[in-house]
């Protein structure tokens, strides 16, 4: 099948681009995707998958075969943005959007899962995923409920895939190791003493206590972590308890996030935050420091990344395979990877005359090399039942 499945993959892909098209019309937000799971229940019936579904709310595996051991997943969940494209598949629903790819996600996996139905012995099974964007009032993304459901049940290796529109169409990136980074957020409160703004000898600054903390963050960088460890501490809100010119704050909250590939770095950026944080004591301030822990790095198996990417040299050609560089995104799928082995590669979808950033109303994408992402993940399973899996 090597050899045809680009032909094979070719023609489906108008298919692809109108189911794309529909899912992008008629978008849904995390964990209330309920048209988007019965559409890919009823789809991937058609096909004569065993299907499961609902599971972790608005999500389903549909299995080939009664002992599946191989798993393709595709997330489906939309974002709370606006589209701004004017375009014939323009978003039906107001202020949400599938602003990041999933609409191409699930449409390469319903075609990959067409493709390997001509093997009716392939143990796979297909994933379709709520809320890789967001979490549950339990704090709790649609991988990990996804897990709690059963949904890697009896399977020892997992694949998926992502748009780039930073990469070119026909090319895609893949490498071991670590591909995304693990993210985590916190809320900071910085406790002072306020007062009145004429009288500044008599409070404890929580605005300028924040300042000076904010400053001392941007050290922790540079001067606690390897130039060889990719890493980053963004504050991206402050919030004084005053809204007023001359009156000095009680407290501050600043709202931040930390990005990382290992989970020692991860555990430092953590420490060396509470360690700026105690200067406040010595200024006669104080604070109190929340940590939200998000997902995980994401971090390719090297036998399932090798075979992937052997897969994709011989489909689309070596001089259209990237070697991939660690990105700051996070993608909860590292959370199957915690678990078992799993390879996750970028799919280039660069609009190359009017370029498009993720998570922007003008997101969109070149959709001509959707099919080569189908290709090469359905031949990757194929790969993998060969003799990665017992």
């Amino acid at each position: 099948m090597t050899t045809n499945i680009l032909e094979k993959s070719y023609a489906l892909q108008t298919d692809i681009v109108n189911q794309r098209r529909y899912l992008h019309a008629n978008p849904e937000l995390s964990f209330a995707e309920f048209n988007t799971g019965a559409y890919l229940k009823q789809e991937l019936a058609k096909l004569g998958y065993i299907i499961n579904y609902p599971i972790a709310k608005t999500g389903l595996t549909a299995d080939l075969t009664t002992n599946p051991k191989i798993a393709i997943r595709a997330d489906m969940d939309a974002l709370p943005i606006q589209e701004n494209n004017n375009c014939i598949y323009q978003s039906k629903v107001k202020n949400i959007m599938h602003a990041c790819g999933h609409d191409a996600h699930m449409s390469i996996a319903l075609a990959c899962a067409k493709l390997l139905t001509e093997d009716q012995n392939l143990p796979v099974r297909i994933i379709m995923q709520p809320a890789e964007e967001n979490s549950d009032e339990a704090g709790k993304s649609g991988a990990y409920r996804m897990i709690e459901a059963g949904a890697l049940n009896g399977i020892q290796a997992i694949i998926g895939l992502h748009v780039d529109a930073n990469i070119k169409p026909g090319q895609i990136a893949i490498a071991s190791g670590p591909v995304m980074a693990a993210s985590d957020s916190f809320k900071l409160k910085i406790i002072g003493a306020g007062g009145h703004g004429a009288f500044p000898e008599s409070t404890i600054d929580a605005v300028v206590l924040s300042a000076y903390l904010i400053t001392q963050f941007q050290q922790i960088i540079s001067r606690k972590i390897s130039a060889f460890e990719p890493a980053i501490l963004t504050i991206g809100a402050i919030h004084s308890s005053s809204t007023a010119g001359n009156v000095i704050s009680d407290f501050v909250e600043l709202y931040g996030t930390i990005r990382s590939f290992s989970k020692q770095i991860r555990q430092t950026l953590i420490q060396e935050l509470d360690n700026v944080c105690q200067t406040t004591k010595n200024l006669g301030g104080n604070y109190e420091i929340q940590f939200e822990s998000g997902y995980p790095a994401t971090v390719n198996h090297p036998g399932i990344a090798q075979i992937m990417k052997t897969t994709a040299i011989k489909l689309i050609g070596a001089q259209n395979v990237i070697e991939s560089t660690p990105k700051l995104w996070s993608e909860d799928f590292s959370l199957y990877q915690e678990l078992i082995p799993g390879a996750f590669m970028f799919l280039g979808a660069k609009i190359e005359d009017s370029p498009r950033k993720h998570h922007h109303p003008n997101f969109d994408l070149d959709e001509s090399g959707l099919y080569l992402g189908t290709a090469i993940m359905a031949q990757t399973v194929m790969e993998l039942n060969k003799g990665f899996i017992k």
